[in-house]
Parts: structure tokens; C-alpha cells; sequence
């Protein structure tokens, strides 16, 4: 296999069908040996964690493909920790997709003047930021995508609408253990004009309640995995 790129907690191979491999490591994203998936810099390793995220991603990519969501999900072995899927471009240099359930963390930080911190956005509220550390991931709407040759409109309805039942079937899902999903993040690519989800679906990247309280990723990892 050929590298194609070391990241913080997955490297990414190339696989002589076409395919992509990503192998999950133990690393965590952190600060001063505390884990915070808000971080950008890997702070600390969880030794299993790597494994663990995998198995929590193949639950909901297979949970998906049952809804008929097309997702670059392919195949998985837990043993080596590794999850084929099919190849797919970023946008950009990258684009996160956040949906929002309750206003809350940074959404509250720049709109808290007009909405109180822990109010339900009945609809779901989709938002993208550009994945670049050092301007602090900025926002930006559908119509600079557009205007910066990003993404067509027709692109950003499709992950849109993706992200929104996607959202509401993990949400579901998760009210069955009693936990609330508040937000989760989400990563899209493209294969020629076709719009799929991409990376992984893990604790990490949720922000979860249980009975009030956040649950740290950690912990949710373990809720998932432990009724699978």
C-alpha cells in the first residue's frame, strides 16, 4: 500500500483497486493529556480508543446503507483496526458540516445575544466551516462556496439535506440509549458530481447528553459500543 497522508488519529493508504485505506489509530486530539476533540493538535493516546471508533463508525455507516444513504463506506476489519472506502475529493481543502439540534458552544459565542443557550432548533440548523487551524475554521455560507468555485448550489442542497436525515437517524438512534445528540460534525466529498459522506461517524465528533449532563466522548464511545 502507498501512504497518502499521516493524519492526527488515521492514516490514509491507497489500495491498488482504487479504494482508500484509513487505519485508526490510539492518538487523541488534546491539550496538557486531557482529551478534546476541539483541539487541533494530538495531546494524548487511549489505548483501544482507536478500534473503539472504528467499531462506532461501522454501526452507523452500516445503519445508513439500511436507511439507503450512500456513504463511502466500503468494508472494515476491527482486528487491524482498518476501514476500506471508496475515493472521494475533499472540498476544497477541506469542509466541515456541523447540524445542530440545540444551540449551544460556539453557536451561542457568536449568537447569544438572540437565542439563549439550550434552545431546540426544531428544524436543525446546518452551518460549514473551511478545516484551516490557523484562521480558527471559519464559516462560511452556500454562497461563498459557490463564489469560490467550492461547491455548486445543487452540491450544497444534496449535502444539506444528507446531513439533516442523517442527523435524525443517529439522533434516533442514540435516544434509545437515553442520550440526547445536541450537535455532531460531519465531513463530505465528492465523486464526480455526486455528494457523499466521508471519514468517520464517532464520538468525537458529537456533542451528547445524558439526563442534563454532557457525556464525554469517551464515555458515549463506550454506551455505543457496548449495546452492538
Amino acid at each position: 500500500m502507498k501512504m497518502i497522508y499521516k493524519g492526527k488519529t488515521k492514516d490514509v493508504f491507497a489500495l491498488t483497486n482504487g479504494n482508500v485505506l484509513l487505519k485508526f489509530k490510539d492518538d487523541c486530539t488534546g491539550k496538557d493529556g486531557i482529551f478534546d476533540p476541539g483541539e487541533n493538535t494530538v495531546g494524548l493516546k487511549i489505548d483501544g480508543i482507536g478500534k473503539a471508533n472504528l467499531k462506532t463508525s461501522i454501526y452507523y455507516f452500516e445503519l445508513l446503507k439500511k436507511a439507503g444513504i450512500k456513504t463511502h463506506y466500503v468494508s472494515a476489519n476491527i482486528d487491524e483496526a482498518t476501514m476500506e472506502v471508496l475515493p472521494a475529493k475533499f472540498f476544497g481543502n477541506g469542509l466541515e458540516v456541523i447540524c445542530r439540534l440545540v444551540a449551544t458552544g460556539s453557536f451561542i459565542r457568536r449568537y447569544g445575544e438572540y437565542i439563549k443557550d439550550g434552545t431546540v432548533l426544531e428544524d436543525g440548523y446546518v452551518e460549514c466551516t473551511f478545516k484551516n487551524d490557523a484562521l480558527g475554521d471559519p464559516l462560511v455560507t452556500s454562497e461563498g462556496l459557490q463564489v469560490l468555485g467550492i461547491m455548486s448550489k445543487e452540491m450544497f442542497e444534496s449535502m444539506k439535506e444528507q446531513t439533516l436525515k442523517i442527523t435524525k437517524i443517529i439522533a434516533q438512534d442514540l435516544k434509545t440509549l437515553d442520550l440526547d445528540l445536541w450537535d455532531i460534525k460531519f465531513e463530505f466529498g465528492y465523486s464526480g458530481e455526486e455528494v457523499i459522506l466521508i471519514d468517520e461517524i464517532s464520538s468525537g465528533n458529537m456533542r451528547v447528553y445524558k439526563e442534563g449532563k454532557i457525556v464525554s466522548p469517551v464515555d458515549l464511545t463506550k454506551f455505543i459500543n457496548e449495546r452492538i
